[in-house]
């Protein structure tokens, strides 16, 4: 079986202060990054899906994929030569409030594979037992969050979004006793261990608990790293003389900034709403990491969340994840302070960094719209007409934006809401000033098409590569969870499949392209979610 191959680095581990205590128990640690844990086993491990083209780059082969041997290290039954688990520590604001330590409390990384490609993956077991960062819980995950964090981190991979990724999810044969709605009605669930990969974990947060908790060595330690194994670049600005140390971490920054808000305008792009962006969740990588309650926007609002547990606040509503980001952003450069000692430098990097998501968001827009380029003379108009335009009657974004790539502006008489009908969730209730008003706002649009010159079919390619077909909505998930719940993994490895082309048309799927039915519109699960896992 193929996998002797691998080389495990760990330096984290090598480069970076552990826990001196080794003991497994809940605990607030000190002066370190994190401590050395292993998984707890479980009973009956089988794999149920794994992603074959990130196991291959991995090196592992199809061979040993389908073996007991990978069902039983993926649920953390064994280890590889190599591996050397263990928890690492941050903290975070949690909806808007410090919240202290945190840390991995049912994440347990394995090691670090150097790729034979180049660069380096983290291996991360969510659901294999308590670590010193649990809380007190039992750092397990059930079946169905699993099954989301799967399918979504490799449908936002396909999309072309930033992500964490996934290999493999096992089912470990055992039950977790959860309260899916916080109601007093705790239900015993099959529990299931995801193996998520990235080329870092590292937090906002890691940095975050350092300078609370007055550890400026351990903090200046960490950046340092960060440069070296993150960002080999920035090292090498350093190494290389003509820059000073403080230059570079501004730099550092800088680049973290534009990351996240690159990251935030492919969420706006597709449709994405993360739910739960503490500052524990946020990567320096700008990747979209730990799936809790997400959600694709159906019906077009921008103040929709999928979070039950933001329902009343709504702080991570859709409309709201650029200004999140950038308060998380002013979060980290706080913690940097201890490091940097100036905050001018790091306040005029966080205000470039705003106009920087203005710019990037005018960029995605053109593109969506099949623009060749944002014009700021006449495109903010057409915009504010298109937010409205999309507020006036419940209507579906994605397929909105689908079906605005046929619209022909050299056809006589184009009226765009015969072209859309389809994305309204109602059709039938369309009154006929809403009507007036789309067909008045498409009016616009084609005027605007046609000075720009563009061929029909040439623009209906390029707006069909930036707006999805397939999404990963809430109730397609549900429908896949209902049935493994009876064992049935069928419609896992179909949707696994489709959302991996999901900007082709995909002739006999096309179903998987369809609204949110109604009975999805309330229903656990396809609507709003629970933190609970």
């Amino acid at each position: 079986m193929s996998y002797s191959g691998l080389v495990f680095e760990n330096r984290f581990l090598h480069a970076l202060p552990a826990d001196e205590i080794v003991q497994n128990y809940g605990r607030q640690v000190h002066g370190a990054l994190y401590s050395m844990v292993s998984p707890t086993p479980v009973s009956a491990p089988s794999t149920i899906i794994v992603s074959d083209e990130l196991a291959e780059q991995i090196g592992f082969s199809s061979e040993f994929c389908r073996s007991q041997q990978f069902a039983s290290v993926f649920a953390g039954n064994a280890l590889l030569p190599g591996m050397s688990p263990y928890a690492s520590r941050y903290g975070g604001h949690q909806f808007g409030h410090w919240a202290g330590q945190l840390g991995d409390g049912r994440a347990i990384n394995l090691g670090e594979v150097a790729l034979s490609s180049g660069g380096h993956l983290t291996l991360q077991l969510k659901g294999a037992g308590p670590t010193p960062y649990s809380r007190g819980a039992d750092g397990r995950a059930v079946l169905r969050s699993s099954i989301r964090e799967f399918l979504c981190s490799e449908a936002m991979h396909h999309l072309g979004v930033p992500t964490t990724r996934a290999l493999s999810l096992v089912l470990s044969g055992d039950t977790v006793v959860r309260d899916m709605f916080y109601n007093g009605n705790a239900q015993e669930e099959p529990g299931a261990i995801v193996c998520r990969t990235a080329p870092s974990f590292t937090r906002f947060g890691h940095f975050q608990l350092c300078a609370f908790k007055g550890e400026k060595e351990l903090l200046q330690r960490l950046l340092d790293y960060t440069l070296e194994a993150d960002f080999p670049h920035l090292q090498a600005m350093l190494l290389q003389g003509g820059y000073t140390r403080q230059e570079v971490y501004l730099q550092w920054f800088d680049e973290v900034c534009r990351r996240t808000i690159d990251m935030i305008v492919e969420w706006m792009r597709v449709g994405f709403v993360h739910g739960v962006m503490n500052t524990d969740n946020m990567s320096i990588l700008g990747l979209t990491m730990d799936y809790g309650p997400y959600g694709w926007v159906d019906n077009y609002d921008p103040d929709w969340t999928p979070n039950t547990t933001d329902a009343e606040m709504r702080r991570y509503r859709f409309g709201q994840q650029s200004a999140v980001a950038q308060w998380n952003l002013w979060q980290l450069a706080n913690a940097l302070l201890p490091v940097l000692h100036e905050a001018a430098p790091l306040e005029k990097i966080l205000r470039d960094s705003a106009v920087y998501y203005e710019e990037q968001w005018r960029v995605m827009l053109a593109r969506k719209l099949g623009l060749n380029a944002f014009d700021d003379a006449v495109d903010e108009g057409l915009i504010s007409g298109l937010n409205r335009v999309l507020q006036l009657h419940e209507i579906d974004m994605t397929i909105f934006y689908r079906m605005l790539a046929s619209f022909n502006p050299y056809q006589a008489e184009a009226r765009l809401a015969d072209v859309i009908l389809p994305a309204f969730y109602r059709p039938e209730e369309l009154a006929e000033e809403v009507i007036a008003e789309i067909n008045a706002w498409g009016a616009l649009y084609a005027e605007r098409l046609c000075r720009d010159g563009m061929s029909p079919e040439q623009r209906c390619a390029q707006m069909n590569a930036v707006n999805p077909k397939y999404v990963l909505r809430n109730y397609m998930a549900q429908q896949v969870i209902d049935q493994a719940h009876m064992g049935d993994y069928s419609l896992l490895h179909e949707l696994y499949a489709l959302l991996r082309n999901p900007y082709d048309e995909q002739p006999g799927l096309t179903h998987h392209a369809e609204k949110r039915p109604d009975w999805a519109r309330h229903k656990a699960g396809c609507s709003m979610l629970s933190c609970s896992s």
